[in-house]
């Protein structure tokens, strides 16, 4: 199976059946993640903001720095196929 299609299967298939939509799902870690960086002081009270597109391409830089230490570990390249195609999946309107 190629790798597209490995993480084709995995953003549509039983993570979302877990989680819900990604967009819903990238927001809530935004959201932890800019509560965490105001209470550590890196951003001030209503600075900078993460939002779920930019969980997505920080996942991606996470999944590339392991590339980096382990070319030969696909399921690097399967998530950052995935975390890719998540961005433009925070634009559709969730159908729950």
């Amino acid at each position: 199976m190629t790798i597209l299609k490995e993480a084709h299967n995995i953003i549509y298939g039983d993570r979302e059946k877990t989680y819900g939509h990604p967009a819903k799902n990238l927001r809530t870690i935004a959201t932890m993640w800019n509560s965490y960086l105001v209470a550590c002081g890196a951003i001030q009270e209503g600075g900078a903001i993460i939002d779920e597109k930019d969980v997505a391409a920080l996942m991606m830089l996470v999944k590339v720095a392991r590339f980096a230490n382990d070319p030969s570990h696909r399921d690097n390249l399967i998530d950052i196929c995935g975390y890719a195609a998540l961005v433009e999946r925070c634009d559709e309107k969730p159908t729950e």
